[in-house]
């Protein structure tokens, strides 16, 4: 069982900054990546950025120039720094990664695990 818990969101002015932080815990063999995806109300779920463990990123177009994804491997952490917000960044951001994990039988299973989401606001 794996979990994922978001920290860091909440309602911030244009310009402001935010640092959204996810945690994995539990029978954690394995990270090949961690990131964020958003979701904004009547839109589909967009890519935000998403990270490798060897630290290899990759940025969703809205995401370039403003927003900075990192990882700390040791506490299996993503971090995500939004910097220069604007109010259409306003979603639901949700934490994802791809974790193999390690069955009572020994086997090894990879699969995607999703967080609950927590609210960024940008509005003044």
């Amino acid at each position: 069982q794996v979990h994922l818990v978001e920290s860091g969101g909440g309602l911030v002015q244009p310009g402001g900054s935010l640092r959204l932080s996810c945690a994995a815990s539990g029978s954690i063999f394995s990270i090949y990546t961690m990131g964020w995806y958003r979701q904004a109300p009547g839109k589909e779920r967009e890519l935000v950025a998403v990270i490798s463990s060897g630290g290899s990123t990759n940025y969703g177009d809205a995401a370039k120039g403003r927003f900075t994804i990192s990882m700390d491997n040791a506490k299996n952490t993503v971090y995500l720094q939004m910097n220069y917000l604007k109010p259409e960044d306003t979603a639901v951001y949700y934490c994802s990664a791809k974790i193999t994990t390690v069955q009572g039988t020994g086997a090894h299973l990879t699969f995607d695990y999703w967080g609950q989401g927590t609210q960024v606001n940008v509005s003044s």
